[in-house]
């Protein structure tokens, strides 16, 4: 007979920390996926425009390492965003090497109605958690996150 684990027989290993994130994680993917998916953008087109809504015009290689995408990555990334009217790239005005990304009217339309329904769907998924507990959620993972990153 399997033994019912209680409060105090709780596994609260690394390794069952580690599933348990993962699949927390996966859970909150579809949710997120499902979100993006109807700005009618992929999911690396909605962070890059996320990120320069948030942070302003950009070097093209400082989006990249913001939004996880690798130089190669990041260069088609714009381009295509470029192609569709939503991205410009301008020369930066102290140095004239550094191109900057910035949205054009078209793309900021775009992505405010698309991140605020984003947020909304985030915010009901996260409902299930007191203000409370977001904090010490948002806390906690903070100080995983900066210990296995070595900071």
């Amino acid at each position: 007979m399997k033994k019912k684990r209680t409060r105090q027989t709780e596994d609260s290993s690394g390794v069952h920390l580690w599933l348990v994130l993962m699949k927390a994680f996966q859970a909150l993917l579809p949710h997120a996926a499902s979100s993006i998916k109807r700005t009618e953008l992929g999911d690396s087109d909605f962070r890059v425009l996320e990120a320069l809504l948030h942070k302003g015009p950009l070097p093209v290689n400082t989006v990249g390492p913001k939004v996880w995408l690798t130089p190669g990555s990041i260069s088609v990334a714009v381009d295509r965003l470029v192609k569709k009217g939503l991205v410009s790239r301008k020369g930066h005005a102290e140095d004239r090497r550094v191109r900057q990304v910035e949205l054009t009217p078209k793309g900021r339309a775009l992505i405010t109605r698309g991140f605020g329904e984003h947020a909304a769907a985030m915010e009901s998924i996260a409902s299930v958690l007191s203000e409370n507990e977001r904090l010490t959620l948002l806390r906690l993972l903070k100080k995983l996150g900066k210990h296995a990153a070595g900071e």
